[in-house]
């Protein structure tokens, strides 16, 4: 993916080395259709996409996807692995990318913090 027009930074590198991506309109897409066919039952949906994303956004230090997609990081990490991950790229993502109807004054602000 090309650099966002938005966002500073395209990734986070992580504690461990392995990075965190921003995704494209497309990829979030696309994470959610396979969370849709993971999901078995509601309960079980955002657990599904959250690990969907996290196949799509984390990465080796050399860009290279850590898992092949959402079933497999289902199989690799335990429940409160993938909660933390997917909020750390939420808020990476918010930060990065602060919404379309925020002033440049808050935006920036938001950035800085």
């Amino acid at each position: 993916m090309e650099g966002s027009i938005l966002a500073r930074r395209d990734c986070l590198t992580l504690d461990n080395g392995m990075r965190l991506r921003l995704l494209s309109a497309l990829e979030v897409l696309q994470a959610r259709r396979e969370a849709g066919g993971l999901a078995r039952a509601p309960k079980e949906h955002a657990l599904c996409s959250n690990a969907c994303l996290l196949a799509r956004a984390l990465e080796t230090e050399e860009g290279s996807p850590i898992f092949s997609g959402g079933e497999a990081v289902l199989a690799g990490l335990r429940v409160e692995e993938i909660a933390a991950l997917a909020k750390t790229w939420s808020q990476f993502n918010r930060e990065e990318n602060p919404a379309l109807t925020m002033g440049q004054e808050e935006a920036e602000a938001l950035k800085k913090n």
